[in-house]
């Protein structure tokens, strides 16, 4: 016999039937789940994600709360080397069209894919994040007058800029289409474009810059862009984590996913990333100075992507890896902002969600 509830106002009387609202959530699946119009997120099945989603939120941040005018001074001025120029060139030239791919991927493939309702409120989240990324840059782009059409050669023109992003696109332009997620290699294609984009890419790729443009900031260079850079940072972390859970619950769920020659052809994917990642940073370090060098960078790829993996419950690719910048850590503490001219303090976070990032995310 089917459990019920009975109300009764006045004259009305409502029933409610809860092993219907059981198999509902029953039903509530990463993929292949419940197929209804309606954006029920209620009953919560993966409070993790609306637990990441409401993190995420608290953690809002706009472009324009942070004053560019010392970066405005330095980039016209004598003490900033060529050197240290093109870093912010690349920085702004490559990331003013990879948000783009991230939340479009986010929006149009897996946010498309997943069903269940909590999921789709997190990755709709993780796509505004793009947006409010992609302004930033903007935004700094604007604030020191470079000109947009030089960023988009960067983009269009330099090799190891158009490798990355082929390394991604390529992925994600194969499941816009219909997909038949039954079948376990359509299954395999989705996991590994969740693994590719925030494992490898915004979990290993996007790393070699942060750590640039962060150590400008850590010389007192750039102080705008660099604190949108801690911010974007802190973000990512976040990303990394959503789409690793969404990877581990869609493994869960579907373990004729998890085989051991798709095992290889993730540690392979990321082996490529980093392959591709040394390349691009030979062009943003083309020669050694200002305290980094190319070959410090290519050895914390190595650390962060064996992190990745191992994160995913897959083997490492190097034996042993160190952190060379055991400092970027500290640039994720990030609760308070002093305001570089006015001295006011800047709270992005409200107080109920304050350290949302640890130092082992680095």
């Amino acid at each position: 016999m089917s459990a019920t509830t009975t109300i009764t106002l006045g004259d009305r009387t409502f029933t409610l039937d809860r092993d219907k609202a059981e198999q509902a959530f029953a039903a509530k699946k990463v993929i292949n789940g419940r197929d209804t119009m309606f954006f029920n997120i209620l009953p919560l099945k993966y409070q993790w994600a609306y637990d990441l989603y409401k993190t995420m939120k608290n953690n809002h941040w706009e472009p324009e709360d942070i004053t560019m005018q010392k970066d405005i001074e330095q980039w016209r001025s004598d003490e900033i080397s060529d050197g240290e120029r093109w870093i912010i060139k690349m920085g702004i030239g490559y990331f003013s069209a990879a948000e783009g791919i991230v939340g479009d991927n986010i929006l149009h493939v897996v946010r498309e894919l997943v069903t269940a309702p909590e999921l789709k409120l997190v990755l709709g989240r993780h796509a505004h994040e793009e947006n409010i990324h992609a302004d930033s840059l903007v935004y700094m782009l604007s604030s020191i007058g470079l000109n947009p059409h030089e960023c988009e050669a960067m983009f269009e023109d330099i090799p190891t800029i158009k490798e990355k992003n082929h390394y991604v696109v390529s992925n994600s332009r194969a499941l816009r289409r219909d997909i038949d997620l039954t079948v376990t290699a359509n299954k395999q294609a989705l996991a590994k474009n969740i693994f590719l984009f925030g494992q490898c890419m915004e979990g290993t790729q996007f790393y070699g810059l942060f750590g640039m443009v962060l150590s400008l900031y850590r010389q007192n260079k750039f102080p705008g862009i660099g604190s949108m850079f801690r911010y974007t940072l802190r973000d990512e972390s976040n990303h990394i984590e959503l789409l690793r859970n969404l990877l581990m619950d869609l493994i869960t769920e579907n373990q004729d996913i998890w085989t051991d020659e798709f095992k290889e052809d993730l540690r392979a994917t990321m082996a490529e990333g980093i392959r591709l990642e040394k390349k691009f940073i030979r062009d943003c370090l083309p020669v050694a100075g200002i305290g980094l060098n190319a070959t410090d960078f290519e050895t914390y790829i190595d650390y962060i992507a064996d992190r990745r993996l191992t994160s995913c419950g897959l083997a490492p690719l190097q034996t042993s890896t160190t952190n060379p910048f055991p400092w970027l850590a500290e640039m994720m503490d990030i609760k308070k902002e002093t305001n570089f001219f006015e001295g006011r303090v800047t709270e992005y976070q409200k107080a109920s969600a304050l350290g949302a990032v640890h130092d082992d995310e680095l």
